[in-house]
């Protein structure tokens, strides 16, 4: 019913196709069945790799700017100094004091007007001791600014008791930290500071940042009560920085670097095994991709290559009844590409399907999911191009040879 309207290449291809139903299952099954794995597996590695970069870069910045290092050099021999005296060659790395990036306010505002750049938050952070009674912990003091800090490191997010209000008199710290001073909402909790100052501040918040060493050691004020607890008026002992690509971080930090002379570290630097981990999961999600898709392109070439021999007589038939080749060739390539589409399709359903029932089984103790998986339309229309071109371009060397085909020698047989 459809030779009223289909060009005759449609017509002679699906002619092919239907002759050879079990070829063409067998091959659609096997373009499915690749298809089906491409789409799993991508989407479950770009969840898995989506789940690590959150958990790690939901709780610290993706570039941290720092003031310079503080270096020693060496003393010259002055020009009154007798002939063969000896520098001392010995120089010892001085001390690192706790100190302020220079004009931070200008920084942050060159930085904020950078397009790659979402948030500049600034922190006023140090060592200091935390005692309650008898009892006493080093603890990190870090100075925030809520508004901007907040959307850094969601810390709303991660807190189980309380809020996270910050006032001058306030204090957020971790469970692990609450559980062994003893304390809870609404306890005083006395800090000291390397430099002597000492503060009473009261717990408002109590928070799992999902690490046992960072909630023993981490605690968050706002931004002017750690400057007069670390006796830094005014300054700020780095910039947290949010930008939009995570995975640009790097080339942004060296940027940041050039544009203002301050020190930029992004987290790939900073996490650098980490993120070779993640390359490597990239890269062997690339090569599992381009091994299944070889397959399936011989797959279908393999089985075009007998549809020639097999049509070899039809094929001469339409040649001598004054069919062009390229008419042969457009032909084959129809079956090459009809096949790697119908088996995309298939193949994608499959995927999907896989990836719900993943879904449903693979969770947690407590019944939540190992990790949220996105069902990305990109990933399911590039399954079915890339399908579709790879049928294509396994096809033409069997319509190329079915093309070439003496009309005389293939009636002959």
């Amino acid at each position: 019913m459809f030779s009223t309207w289909l060009p005759f290449e449609w017509i002679v291809a699906l002619r092919f196709l239907r002759e050879g139903r079990l070829q063409t299952l067998f091959i659609v099954s096997g373009v499915a069945i690749g298809v089906g794995v491409i789409v799993f597996m991508s989407a479950l590695l770009a969840g898995l790799q989506a789940n690590f970069i959150r958990r790690v870069l939901t709780a610290q910045a993706h570039v941290q700017m720092l003031p310079l290092q503080e270096v020693s050099r060496p003393l010259r021999q002055g020009a009154d100094a007798p002939p063969g005296a000896v520098e001392a060659a010995i120089v010892q790395p001085p001390l690192q004091r706790l100190k302020s990036i220079d004009q931070w306010q200008a920084v942050a505002a060159q930085v904020r007007a950078m397009p790659e750049v979402l948030v500049v938050a600034p922190v006023a952070g140090g060592s200091a001791l935390a005692v309650r009674g008898s009892v006493s912990r080093a603890i990190t003091v870090a100075g925030i600014e809520p508004a901007l800090y907040f959307r850094v490191v969601d810390l709303g997010d991660k807190i189980t008791r309380g809020s996270t209000r910050l006032t001058g008199t306030d204090i957020l710290i971790g469970v692990e930290l609450a559980s062994d001073l003893g304390v809870d909402l609404g306890d005083k909790l006395r800090v000291t500071a390397a430099s002597g100052a000492v503060s009473a501040l009261t717990i408002t918040g109590i928070f799992d940042l999902g690490n046992k060493g960072a909630n023993q050691r981490n605690t968050f004020v706002a931004l002017h009560t750690a400057q007069s607890l670390l006796g830094l008026p005014g300054g700020v002992t780095s910039l947290e920085v949010t930008v939009r690509d995570v995975y640009a971080a790097e080339s942004v930090a060296r940027r940041i670097t050039a544009a203002t002379g301050v020190e930029a570290d992004s987290w790939i630097k900073t996490s650098a095994q980490f993120f070779a981990a993640v390359s490597a999961q990239t890269t062997a999600n690339t090569a599992i991709r381009f091994f299944v898709g070889l397959s399936v392109a011989f797959g279908i070439a393999s089985v075009l290559v007998v549809s020639v021999v097999q049509k070899s007589r039809e094929i001469g038939i339409l040649r001598a009844m004054g069919i062009a080749q390229g008419q042969i060739l457009r032909l084959f390539l129809l079956q090459g590409g009809l096949l790697g589409l119908g088996g995309a399709v298939v193949g994608c359903s499959i995927g999907a399907c896989a990836l719900l029932l993943w879904g449903q089984l693979a969770r947690n103790a407590d019944g939540t999911p190992l990790f949220p998986l996105v069902f990305d339309p990109w990933l399911f229309g590039v399954a079915l191009g890339l399908a579709t071109l790879t049928g294509l371009a396994a096809a033409f060397a069997p319509a190329l040879r079915a093309a070439r085909l003496d009309p005389v020698v293939a009636i002959r047989g």
